[in-house]
């Protein structure tokens, strides 16, 4: 089964905000604010709405920071995040779905090896935010086409 993943990375002051997984499967471990992209919804509406119902923060995508390739024994990943900025800090979220929702720095998160749920994917992420070498957003067009035209 392949799956797109959307989030994204959302700084303040030095910090950056994560959320503790609820799910069974990784349960305590800290992530990116991120899930699957649903059904008739581009890859930006899905990243503010994932970033939305893990943190209650409502932002704007401003760069493309990483596109990720992940493969599994089952399943086939691709996993896309972008920087932003923030509209709104309400910080809410489902307790069923997430556990906490706590803003750290990048000291701390290079020393939580064993509590992120993907080290590598949101290091890199982050590391790339810090260098500023983000990709201008356009890059990523959404191309409009009638469904019946789709081969």
């Amino acid at each position: 089964m392949a799956e797109i993943i959307v989030g994204g990375v959302i700084e303040k002051e030095g910090k950056f905000l994560l959320v503790q997984e609820a799910k069974e499967k990784c349960k305590g471990k800290w992530n990116l604010p991120a899930g699957r992209l649903e059904s008739k919804e581009t890859i930006f509406e899905g990243a503010k709405r994932e970033i939305l119902e893990e943190t209650g923060c409502k932002v704007e995508l401003i760069g493309l920071l990483q596109i990720a390739n992940i493969v599994s024994e089952n399943d086939v990943f691709m996993s896309i995040v972008f920087s932003t900025k923030m509209i709104d800090e309400n910080i809410k979220f489902d307790k069923k779905e997430i556990l906490d929702v706590k803003w750290f720095t990048y000291e701390e998160l290079l020393n939580m090896k064993n509590q992120l749920r993907a080290y590598d994917w949101t290091i890199n992420s982050i590391q790339t935010l810090i260098e500023n070498k983000a990709v201008d957003i356009n890059i990523l067009k959404i191309i409009k086409e009638e469904k019946k035209k789709l081969c």
